[in-house]
Formats: C-alpha cells, structure tokens, sequence
C-alpha cells in the first residue's frame, strides 16, 4: 500500500455512506454530514460564486436542497480564500448551514484552453476577470479548499477534452492520479473535511479501469466520474458512464459531474451513480426557459403574451401556486429581476421534485417503471 494510500485510510473522515436499499443496479442511499444528511440520488444546485444565482439560502431550503456546490477556482479569483477564511469558512460567508461541496476548479481550467499551460507542477492559467497570471497547484487547491471549510472537497484533475488521442488521454490520466496522490498528502484537517477523486481517461475503457483502479487503491471518501458531456455523442457517454460506475466501490458514493440532462441522469441512477450537478436548471431559468410535466416551454414566445394560464398546471411550486404565463412573459420582457427568480425557483423545484419522486421509486422497487413513464416527459424537455 502506497503512502497516500495509508493516509486515507489512517484518516477522520467526516461523512458516513449506508444504502439503504437497491432496485437492480439503482441505489438509494444516505450521506451523513456533520451538517446535515443528504439523500441520495442527490441533486446539488449550483452556486458556483456562493450563491445560487437570484435565490437565497432560505429558498433553497424550502425547496429541499441538501447539499449545494460552489467553486473553488472562482472563489479563489474572488473574493479569495483567506477574506472567506477571515469571516469563518464558506457557510458563514453565504449563511448556508448545509452540507457544501468544492469543486477542484479543473473544469475551469478546462474550459480556459488558450488562457493556460499544463505541467506536472500544475496548472498555469490568466484570470477570466482581469487578465492577471497564476498558478494552480494540487497542494494550492487543497490549501483554498480548506480555508472554505467546505464538507466534500474534490481532488485538481486534469479534465480530457472530447476528441483526445488515447496517447492524450493516457497522460491526462497520469497527471490526475499523480495529482490526486498529492491532494492527499496536502490534506491539512486529519480527514474531517471528506475528499473525492475524480475518474478521468475519456472514453477508452482501458484507461477509465486505469484511472479508477489507482484511485481506488488510495481510498478516497467518495469517487466521482470525470471527463463526461465535453462535446462526446450521448450514446458514447452513457456507455462511459454505466462501464465506468461498476468499477468503483459499492460503499462509497459516486458522483457525476456536470451532467444536468435528466434523461441521462436516469441512465445514469441505473447503472448506480449516487450525486449530480449542474447549472442546466437555473441558467435555462435565465433564459427563459422553464421545464414542465409538459415539455420544455420558451416564456418569451408571442402565445404567452395574454395566457392566464399557471406555468404548469401540476406543479405546486411558488411560482405556479402564484403566477400566470402572461405575468412571467411579462417580467422575462421587461427584464425584471424577479423573472430571473421566479424562473429558478420553478426550475430547482421541477428539478429536486424529480430526484425525491426517483427516490421513492427505488425504495417501493418500481425504478424501471419509473424511467419508463418519465422519459417522453423529459425527452419533451431536453431533446424537443
């Protein structure tokens, strides 16, 4: 055993993981927190700056969420992890007092192609605000993630871009064990702050048994599937997924990152993934454009303009307790702030619903069925 390996196991660890029951490969499980338990499959609305854009903590208790995610590269560029430290940790800074997840920032980097240089060291990039240069190392990533004192932290990554050469992939696949190893050693806490690996090698089977199997050897808290929705066909994804998901260990929870279609989230929950996230709910929200038990719906659209209509009739959330699509069309026109609010509020709420009506699938043994009577619904959302 390597000596990350026995650091981990050595290790505190703050979050406890029990099934609690399973219907074929769909798990339906507990994550207990110092702060709270979340349930899962678990949704994590996204507050990449420490907010959940346009709601407060309060309306996203009341909508059910249990955990929410933030990000460590945009947190770091602003305000800064230590003024976070200085007031007391993230949940003190946004008055959250749930569950948090970190992400690494390797996505953000990622994304930042022509703005950054990749080194064994770490990860050269330019500031997306002001242009000014820094340097992201796995220790560095640790160091920000403790000062925000989030529950669950995620290991710096190198994530593969789609297409990518195996010789590409491969080296990616290197660079993110090697770094994995790394933010282990850098753990700062003795393990009260939870750490999930992440599972790269693009979509070549060889190399995510590669990745998954180095990882696991280190014994992580948690494993996460990287690398996904970066431009690949869907069909390749979800086979990457379902291959991907049997390799890693039963009693520990894994995570999809960045996948927010909830088609692929079911294909996803059957072949037993456990936690997600995405900012589809609340940027469509935005946008204007709003799920339903009926299809997708644009608010912006002429035939809104006078319908006295709810949003969705069988939602009970606020905004369609409350609200006609001749109101919303109103405000998303006039640029009202609060369309932005009441749209996301609406969308969290199709959102969390969804993922608390799968949960009650698999604990009463019907998921199959389940999936099978929400598709049409959701491929009228995600695929119209």
């Amino acid at each position: 055993m390597n000596a990350a390996a026995r650091l981990s196991r050595e290790g505190n660890h703050s979050i406890k993981f029990s099934i609690i029951t399973t219907d074929a490969d769909a798990r339906l499980g507990r994550i207990t927190t110092e702060r709270g338990v979340i349930n899962t499959p678990s949704f994590m609305p996204v507050g990449t700056n420490a907010t959940v854009k346009s709601m407060s903590p309060d309306e996203m208790k009341g909508l059910g969420a249990e955990i929410l995610l933030s990000n460590t590269y945009h947190l770091y560029l602003r305000p800064g992890h230590e003024i976070i430290r200085q007031v007391g940790g993230l949940h003190k800074f946004m008055k959250w007092d749930g569950p948090l997840l970190t992400d690494s920032g390797g996505f953000q980097v990622f994304s930042l192609s022509p703005l950054r240089k990749i080194s064994d060291r770490g990860v050269t990039f330019r500031s997306h605000l002001d242009g000014s240069t820094h340097f992201l190392t796995p220790e560095l990533v640790m160091e920000i993630q403790g000062a925000l004192g989030s529950d669950i932290a995620m290991v710096f990554d190198e994530c593969t871009p789609y297409p990518a050469t195996r010789e590409y992939a491969l080296n990616s696949l290197r660079l993110t064990t090697g770094w994995a190893a790394r933010c282990l050693k850098a753990r700062v806490d003795g393990g009260r702050q939870a750490l999930f690996a992440i599972v790269q090698g693009g979509i070549y089977r060889d190399l995510r048994r590669q990745s998954a199997e180095e990882l696991v050897e280190m014994d992580f808290d948690g494993y996460a599937i990287g690398g996904l929705s970066v431009g690949e066909p869907k069909g390749l994804m979800h086979e990457t997924v379902n291959y991907t998901a049997r390799l890693l260990p039963r009693h520990k929870p894994r995570y999809l990152m960045g996948i927010g279609d909830l088609l692929d989230v079911l294909e996803a929950v059957a072949a037993g993934v456990d936690m997600f996230d995405c900012v589809m709910p609340t940027r469509n929200a935005r946008n204007g454009t709003l799920f339903t038990g009926r299809g997708r719906i644009s608010i912006k659209r002429e035939e809104f303009r006078s319908d006295p209509s709810p949003l969705d009739p069988d939602c009970g959330c606020y905004t369609c307790r409350n609200f006609s699509r001749a109101y919303l069309r109103h405000l998303f026109m006039s640029r009202e702030i609060l369309s932005m609010r009441l749209n996301t509020l609406h969308n969290l709420h199709f959102y969390l619903e969804f993922f608390r009506k799968m949960r009650k699938a698999i604990e009463q043994g019907r998921f199959s069925s389940f999936r099978k009577a929400q598709t049409p619904v959701l491929r009228n959302n995600f695929h119209e």
